[in-house]
């Protein structure tokens, strides 16, 4: 770092070393003679990519990263410029011509201007875009929104409209806890009265409740006894058995067995074992040949 900071002079502000490589600050007028110098004679050969980063509390708001790597050396160096909203930045197109692309993206999303860059426009962005996405300024939801509209058969434009209000997230550690009141955690301290306790409830007299008399002293009657053959899911005792008493059940049918046996029905087929029998057929008669007449052939 120190041979890199004594070639390239007073034109570095600032330098340091992070995570392996080398950081340089250096004025933004002088660019593109640093960057040079960093290709020709110190061997950095190849722009891996331009970046911005947006400082609004700063007097020259944004600050411009250049990425450079060493393809002999096997190693990576940062060389960084700051610029103001309406401050022109040396374009290094004349360096690497790469760099016109990765530009016009710094220029997309940050609006920071190029001197020299003849195709400085828009690249990530659609058409007729209003505004510079990565500023710090720039609301989240956007201004306008577009959709395919069915009726006019293309894509229009619309002003955002959100179904909710943009949500705040607190990325504090949960295990810690937050310095102030969560929202839904002043519930919390607010606490319920206690519940009643359940009187219980006592039954006034004997019978209102199925209990006690006269439940106990019918329980033990029979009403029938049980039967000596089935048992109930093998508990040991059958099913009740039905007691037979001479007074008939009102409106009962007649016995059955009382009705007249039914006559045989006469029938007219033949004997089941004769009908089952094959039919014997009586020999078929021999042919007897056709006599031969005079038109046939010989």
């Amino acid at each position: 770092m120190a041979t890199l900071t004594a070639a390239l002079g007073g034109v570095v502000t600032h330098a340091r070393e992070e995570h392996g490589e080398i950081v340089l600050t250096v004025l933004r007028d002088s660019i593109a003679d640093v960057l040079r110098t960093l290709r020709d004679t110190h061997d950095y050969q190849q722009l891996m990519e331009i970046a911005g980063v947006d400082f609004p509390d700063r007097a020259e708001r944004f600050e411009i990263v250049y990425m450079l790597l060493s393809v002999t050396k096997n190693h990576r160096i940062i060389v960084k410029c700051s610029a103001a909203e309406h401050t022109p930045v040396p374009t290094v197109t004349t360096i690497w011509p790469v760099a016109g692309w990765l530009e016009r993206e710094v220029f997309d999303m940050y609006g920071v201007l190029f001197a020299g860059n003849t195709d400085l426009r828009r690249i990530l962005t659609d058409y007729g875009f209003e505004g510079h996405p990565f500023r710090k300024d720039f609301p989240l939801t956007g201004y306008t929104e577009l959709r395919y509209s069915e009726d006019e058969k293309r894509v229009v434009y619309e002003p955002v409209d959100l179904p909710q209000d943009l949500r705040q997230f607190d990325f504090m550690s949960p295990w810690e806890g937050a310095d102030y009141v969560l929202p839904g955690d002043e519930k919390a301290a607010e606490k319920p009265a206690a519940p009643p306790v359940a009187v219980p409830k006592v039954t006034p007299a004997k019978g209102v409740s199925g209990a006690g008399e006269p439940s106990d002293s019918k329980a033990n009657e029979n009403v029938a006894p049980a039967s000596t053959s089935g048992t109930v899911s093998g508990q040991g005792q059958g099913s009740p058995a039905p007691k037979d008493t001479a007074t008939p059940a009102p409106g009962a049918p007649e016995p059955t067995e009382g009705r007249p046996a039914r006559k045989p029905r006469k029938g007219k087929s033949a004997d089941t074992a004769a009908a089952t029998e094959p039919k014997t057929r009586a020999p078929r008669k021999p042919r007897t040949p056709r006599a031969k007449q005079s038109g046939d052939a010989e």
